[in-house]
């Protein structure tokens, strides 16, 4: 397939094309700078609603991966305007762009995020659980609606919701990694908020499963099929560090540190199924929360 891909410079995009390539496939990288046509580049500018649909065309999939960092910087009212405008824009004229081609692509796999489904308890999600509430339910919600000019003309779209991504090179398990190594990781809040989880290797296995699979559409809950609570993570990762895990950081310290963000990222609960990938016959190679991070971390 010839591949069409913007946010490769991310956690996810940069092992994304190396990881495509390698299966035969031909990956175009969508950049904000000046382009390289010779390493299969094109310039756009969502910002500015610049992108040329001449160089879209003759692509068969779109990988679409765009999107400021979540997790970074104190989600102050600039900084969350920029997270809504740097996917939703970006989104927008994608989508717009690749239903206006005469050769469109035949599938469209966009991310998104568990946080559609809001803090929701202990209640079991799949892709048919109603929409939750906040911040980031109603970013994705609407990050998802963005694509609906692919889909209206035809482009069979897949909403990749995706839980916590597992790699030290980045995410939530980076910034993790300092304190636990030093001992002075803990249970955050009550620890019985649940965590949906998915290594980065499974879930580029995901995004390739996606485009190969005509069947797959809509909404894909893209984590493990074993979520855990905040106190088995916690636990599960000190042992494999081989560290104790006997700092706690209460909810009113989370959220002096880090606002908002405390309540929609680390003290929020989502127990989520990937019940769609599951029914296709999708295999995780690591269903299991011990054995990934043992892989992830070489331990």
């Amino acid at each position: 397939m010839r591949i069409l891909l913007t946010g490769s410079s991310g956690l996810i995009g940069s092992e994304l094309v190396p990881f495509l390539r390698a299966a035969g496939h031909s990956v175009t990288r969508l950049v904000r700078r000046p382009a390289h046509p010779e390493a299969k580049e094109v310039a756009w500018d969502p910002a500015e609603g610049k992108l040329d649909p001449a160089a879209l065309e003759g692509h068969d999939a779109v990988v679409n991966l765009s999107g400021e960092n979540l997790g970074e910087g104190r989600w102050t009212a600039a900084r969350k305007s920029q997270i809504v405008e740097s996917r939703l824009k970006s989104t927008s004229l994608l989508a717009t762009i690749l239903a206006s081609l005469t050769h469109r692509p035949r599938v469209m796999v966009s991310a998104s995020a568990v946080g559609v489904y809001g803090n929701r308890g202990d209640e079991t999600l799949t892709e048919g659980s109603s929409i939750g509430s906040g911040f980031l339910a109603e970013l994705c919600r609407n990050w998802e609606a963005a694509c609906e000019p692919a889909a209206d003309k035809g482009i069979r779209v897949v909403h990749l919701r995706s839980g916590v991504v597992l790699s030290p090179a980045g995410g939530a398990l980076r910034k993790m990694l300092t304190p636990f190594k030093m001992g002075v990781g803990g249970v955050i809040g009550s620890g019985r908020q649940y965590m949906s989880w998915i290594t980065l290797d499974d879930l580029l296995t995901v995004v390739l499963f996606a485009l190969e699979h005509d069947e797959v559409r809509g909404p894909v809950n893209a984590a493990a099929p074993n979520p855990v609570t905040n106190h088995e993570f916690t636990k599960t990762l000190g042992r494999v560090l081989g560290r104790p895990t006997l700092f706690p950081v209460p909810a009113f310290a989370a959220r002096l540190a880090f606002g908002e963000m405390a309540d929609a990222m680390l003290l929020s609960s989502a127990r989520v199924l990937p019940a769609k990938l599951q029914a296709e016959g999708f295999t995780f190679q690591f269903p299991d929360l011990e054995p990934a991070l043992r892989h992830v971390l070489g331990k």
